[in-house]
């Protein structure tokens, strides 16, 4: 091998290292989005001392129970994408940089953040991503009013798919 072709190789296999800037920024954009959810909790919590007030009539409480009720949702829902961020972040690290040891040396290190792919990786952010938007459904479904049947029917297929899409991710699971 010449020294042109060595060199062009060791600038080709150092160029992943490109992947740090994706891996830093997942992870900043991760712990925002922890940060944001938090604070979206906490102030949730501190609402619901109004929930116990005598000077709310029977509407404003159930108001504020739905309102509560979906501000949970939203606070799940940024949780969870926080983790899709993190588990990306660890991903993408753990494919083209370097095995974190720190995790495949623990006990308590869950096999979630243990990448050994991209299949793998896709397989890992794809469960994640079903759980968002099984939880956006919910929100929105918190949100709708039923006013025909045919809207009940709605929610009912939409349950519906939601089980066959949880059926179908656990069936390619037990293939692995």
């Amino acid at each position: 091998m010449n020294k042109t072709e060595s060199l062009f190789e060791s600038f080709l296999w150092n160029s992943r290292y490109v992947v740090l800037v994706a891996v830093i920024a997942s992870l900043c954009v991760s712990l925002a989005m922890f940060y944001m959810a938090t604070v979206d909790a906490y102030y949730t919590i501190i609402h619901l001392g109004e929930y116990a007030s005598p000077a709310l009539d029977n509407a404003s409480r159930a108001l504020l129970r739905s309102e509560t009720v979906t501000h949970i949702v939203e606070v799940i829902d940024g949780y969870l994408l926080a983790t899709v961020l993190l588990i990306f972040a660890l991903g993408l690290y753990e494919l083209f940089i370097s095995k974190i040891d720190e995790a495949e040396h623990s006990e308590a290190a869950s096999g979630v953040l243990l990448i050994t792919s991209l299949d793998d990786l896709k397989a890992r952010l794809a469960k994640v991503i079903l759980m968002i938007l099984i939880v956006r459904y919910f929100e929105h479904v918190v949100r709708m009013s039923f006013d025909t049947p045919l809207d009940i029917l709605y929610l009912s297929l939409g349950i519906s798919f939601i089980g066959l899409a949880l059926y179908l991710s656990h069936k390619a699971d037990e293939k692995h």
